[in-house]
């Protein structure tokens, strides 16, 4: 049987109405707006509302991608959805979000893999639309970080933000969509970025969250090492079995961390460092949900035109890698 090729259809993201600014962290714990925007690049971060949780966001990201896509629910054959933050261990959220979008004939699940989580989902999701099992798969990337968050940590708390993104993955010509894609893990890393309570090795009681085991904990300065290296790597290898270089590519829509990542992998990639887009500035690090949230903005820019290559990167908590190749298919965007 001859494969067809997967392509990106339509896109959507959300974002929580009430913005976080670096004065508002000012207030809260000891810190300054020169030093989080030195170290991070990050002027302000989304919040999501009390009664808002990551279906929440979910929802709203994908009807948006689906109407861009101008299909209804009841053509979505598979719901994968990418988060840290799901509403309960169980049912997935996934599921949740299939019911209240009116998905009625998907199968939906639960991904979870960091902050690479959407570019592991488009992959899985492009070889379920190019064997033929279904010809559209949603993708959903939605997170609600500041509830994990441990706002007394002045290191970490400024750096996370709220919100979700989307795409549709459909079928198109073989030369077209995801052209390669490249992923990696390394377990023994794992503990440099973790929730360490609520599951089934930590139970939480009332000792442990008073010791702040329900908020996550990261080392940064490790991060950042692993980050650099891996990254110009993961992509290269996506870029090779692709058969393109670095001078092909159009734009590299990456996992949005911090600024000084952004620029450290650009100088690695060999790649002009305007074609690394940067959303983190006005949304912060949204783990799984900034790489589609960062995709949506430029492509509502009008920035995307057909046949442009776009290089997907991520990095995050397991510890886990992943780049993908895409030969663009949409149209400049224009609003109606």
């Amino acid at each position: 049987m001859s494969l067809r090729g997967a392509t990106i259809c339509g896109v959507g993201s959300y974002l929580p109405e009430t913005v976080l600014t670096n004065a508002d962290w000012e207030r809260m714990v000891d810190t300054t707006d020169e030093w989080i925007i030195r170290h991070t690049g990050i002027n302000e971060r989304r919040l999501a509302a009390d009664d808002q949780a990551s279906s929440d966001l979910a929802i709203k990201a994908a009807q948006r991608a689906l109407d861009d896509a101008g299909i209804s629910p009841e053509q979505i054959g598979l719901i994968m959805l990418t988060t840290v933050t799901p509403d309960y261990f169980f049912p997935a959220t996934a599921c949740l979000v299939q019911d209240a979008i009116g998905a009625k004939n998907a199968g939906a699940m639960d991904m979870s893999s960091g902050c690479t989580g959407f570019i592991y989902a488009m992959a899985a999701g492009a070889n379920f639309v190019r064997s033929g099992d279904y010809d559209y798969v949603l993708l959903i990337s939605a997170e609600v970080l500041t509830r994990i968050a441990d706002w007394t940590d002045r290191s970490t708390c400024v750096l996370f933000g709220d919100g979700a993104g989307a795409a549709v993955m459909g079928p198109c010509g073989r030369d077209e969509g995801l052209l390669s894609f490249a992923l990696s893990s390394h377990g023994e890393y794992g503990d440099l970025l973790i929730l360490p309570g609520g599951g089934s090795r930590l139970r939480l009681t009332s000792e442990l969250i008073a010791q702040g085991q329900d908020c996550l904990a990261m080392q940064g300065p490790e991060i950042f090492k692993l980050a650099v290296r891996g990254i110009p790597r993961i992509a290269h290898e996506a870029l090779d079995k692709a058969g393109l270089r670095p001078a092909d590519v159009s734009a590299v829509i990456m996992h949005q961390a911090n600024r000084r990542i952004l620029d450290a992998a650009a100088d690695r990639l060999d790649i002009d460092p305007k074609k690394v887009i940067n959303t983190v500035s006005k949304y912060g690090n949204t783990s799984a949900a900034s790489v589609p949230m960062c995709l949506d903005d430029t492509y509502r820019k009008g920035q995307l035109s057909p046949g442009d290559i776009v290089l997907f990167v991520g990095f995050g908590a397991g510890f886990t890698l992943g780049a993908a190749v895409v030969r663009w298919t949409l149209p400049p965007f224009t609003s109606a």
